[in-house]
């Protein structure tokens, strides 16, 4: 009897009011409560409570999680760990009651504390350690700092932090989070991985890290960070990722010198045995998760394309810089023609110089291209609209600095240009420099995806702005010291008549006769969290061309009028999670058209809205008990 009153007293305990919280998975929680407020015409939701010691508390029931841990293994799980949220009585059910302070802080002041922190330090490195130090104590504290301050965490755990956090990585190395893939037995090592639910996967090989260069295992910072956007902006569920670096070596020789340097100190894999190595990986993820979304992030240009060639016809896979670039700056391009007054089929008019011909250029290109042809332009008319430039030796600007000398791909170059990028060869003029294509062929908008700081001089915008009464003027290159050209220098040199987007976030312009111009990021964050949550909560196969169309569609479509008025052509970054939800549902929408969408039934297609809420994860603390047997 005294065992059967004490699990009532315990049941007890866990249906009173509650703290906000987060499963492992979160959505075991959050469902549970909707499909009860569903269930029933008569559930009313109470409010939660805003003052005393309840502060912040909810009086929904969050159905608990059981765990295999108890005592200070949960302390020690970042995924399980609350720190000083624990109540008393969970305390004594898991065991480490006496291991922590006796006072009691509740989500809202462990932010407010964090937040405090990381506002009191200028350094925005670090910033990112502080905020890391976080990720790795406890990761539903962190995600909910994201998800409530994005507009301010974004710059911290990625571009333009991010470049910085990777060159310091291995100096910066606490505890481990991803994995580190390397020749043999791949098919066992996977299964190293604790978490056995893997939806997403964003994988590297360091060999272009932004416009850094090779950076080799240091490059696990791109992956952490762009999953900790899926998490916060594309609400995935932290245990059902997985950060990974393929360590094929590094051609990088400060890195192969440098005794903290914590990946492989040799020449990079080249040739089959480089291939090798990644099917050996592909096959070996896919084994264990067959529906697993892989993201390639960061693979040198005579790789990326490659690979997403190899791969994209058999595989649930995309490569995030050359298709999630080349989806926003569609994207951008499509708010920049709204805020000229014209019509998306207008793409078709436009005459488009991309400096850049690497896998970032090639993707705009390629992605602008498909779209045309799904405006109705034939592929001839298509190919014309577009003036790619590629590096092709150096000149001498202000200062004495060299500069590269980036020309116009011809078909005089053709023997040494990929398929991709043989398609955009012009027929003539091939060579022209950057001013000499604006000055003949009068270009409508301008791209950069080149890392070279600078390159867009004042005499090549001023002349541009010559010919076109509102240019669209992109400078993608990250991180900030990479970029093209600054927003402020584009509207000056414009008159502030330019249509501006960039890769790295830039301060609002203000003009000498007091306009103030708000530029807007093109970051591939407006993209990527909301397909991968699309494909994965639909179950596609593979991600179609039209899928990344009508993903752009969908967040162009999401700016509004007044944001198009102040000359911004990428919605806020607080909208971020309605933003992810409205691609999600798009990318769902045509995987149902096109027969992938082996997870969706009738119920969810009556309102997908709903059904994409329901499944994003929300960071709340959600009670945890002991799974353990009890016989009487």
């Amino acid at each position: 009897m005294a065992l059967i009153s004490s699990l009532l007293r315990q049941r007890s305990s866990i249906t009173r009011c509650m703290p906000l919280a987060t499963s492992l998975g979160s959505h075991a929680s959050s469902l549970r409560w909707m499909s009860t407020k569903e269930t029933s015409d008569e559930w009313v939701e109470e409010p939660d409570e805003t003052e005393g010691e309840w502060l912040g508390c909810t009086r929904r029931f969050l159905a608990p999680i059981s765990v295999n841990s108890r005592g200070s293994e949960i302390l020690n799980n970042p995924l399980f760990n609350k720190g000083t949220a624990f109540k008393l009585g969970e305390r004594d059910r898991l065991r480490f009651r006496g291991l922590l302070p006796p006072r009691r802080l509740n989500m809202h002041r462990q932010k407010e504390r964090v937040l405090e922190e990381i506002r009191a330090e200028e350094s925005m490195i670090r910033k990112n350690v502080l905020l890391e130090d976080v990720h790795d104590r406890n990761e539903t504290l962190y995600h909910r700092i994201l998800v409530d301050h994005i507009e301010e965490m974004a710059p911290i755990i990625y571009t333009p932090t991010v470049g910085q956090a990777c060159k310091e990585f291995g100096m910066r190395f606490r505890r481990h989070r991803g994995m580190y893939f390397y020749r043999g037995h791949m098919a066992a090592m996977v299964y190293n991985w604790p978490q056995k639910d893997v939806h997403v996967i964003v994988v590297t090989d360091g060999s272009r890290i932004l416009g850094l260069g090779d950076l080799g295992a240091n490059g696990m910072g791109i992956p952490i960070g762009k999953l900790s956007l899926y998490c916060a902006a594309g609400g995935i569920a932290p245990h059902r990722v997985m950060p990974v670096v393929l360590d094929v070596g590094t051609d990088n020789p400060e890195l192969i010198k440098d005794p903290f340097y914590l990946g492989l100190q040799k020449p990079r894999l080249r040739g089959a045995a480089y291939y090798h190595l990644v099917d050996e990986f592909i096959q070996a993820v896919r084994h264990r998760w067959p529906n697993v979304l892989i993201q390639f992030e960061d693979f040198s240009s005579d790789k990326a394309q490659k690979l997403l060639n190899k791969y994209r016809d058999q595989v649930l896979c995309f490569n995030d810089d050359i298709q999630g670039t080349g989806a926003t700056s569609l994207a951008g391009v499509l708010g920049g023609l709204r805020a000229k007054g014209e019509h998306p089929t207008a793409l078709g008019d436009q005459r488009i110089l991309i400096a850049g011909a690497g896998s970032a250029g090639i993707g705009v290109a390629q992605v602008l291209y498909q779209a045309m042809i799904e405006h109705g332009r034939t592929e001839e008319e298509a190919k014309n609209c577009f003036f790619i430039a590629d590096e092709k030796g150096y000149v001498h600007a202000a200062f004495l600095t060299l500069l590269p000398l980036y020309s116009l791909l011809g078909v005089e170059r053709m023997g040494e240009l990929s398929p991709e990028q043989a398609l955009f060869a012009r027929k003539t003029d091939g060579g022209l420099s950057l001013n000499e294509i604006v000055n003949k062929y009068k270009p409508t908008m301008l791209l950069g995806m080149t890392a070279v700081g600078g390159l867009f001089t004042e005499k090549l915008i001023r002349d541009m702005a010559k010919h076109c009464d509102r240019p669209i003027i992109f400078p993608l290159s990250n991180p900030t010291t990479k970029a093209e050209c600054s927003a402020e220098q584009a509207f000056e040199w414009t008159d502030g008549r330019c249509i501006f987007a960039s890769g790295s976030p830039f301060d609002p312009v203000e003009m000498d006769d007091g306009r103030i111009f708000y530029p807007t990021q093109c970051n591939n964050m407006f993209i990527f969290p909301g397909l991968g949550l699309g494909v994965t909560l639909c179950g596609a196969k593979t991600v179609s061309d039209k899928m990344l169309y009508v993903a752009a569609e969908a967040l162009a479509n999401y700016v509004s009028e007044d944001e198009l008025a102040q000359g911004k052509v990428f919605p806020s970054i607080k909208t971020i999670r309605d933003v992810s939800k409205k691609v999600a549902i798009a990318v769902i929408e045509e995987a149902i058209r096109t027969g992938q969408a082996s997870k969706i039934n009738q119920k969810h297609m009556e309102d997908l809205d709903a059904f994409v809420s329901r499944k994003m994860y929300d960071p709340v603390y959600v009670p945890l008990i002991e799974k353990r047997t009890i016989e009487i």
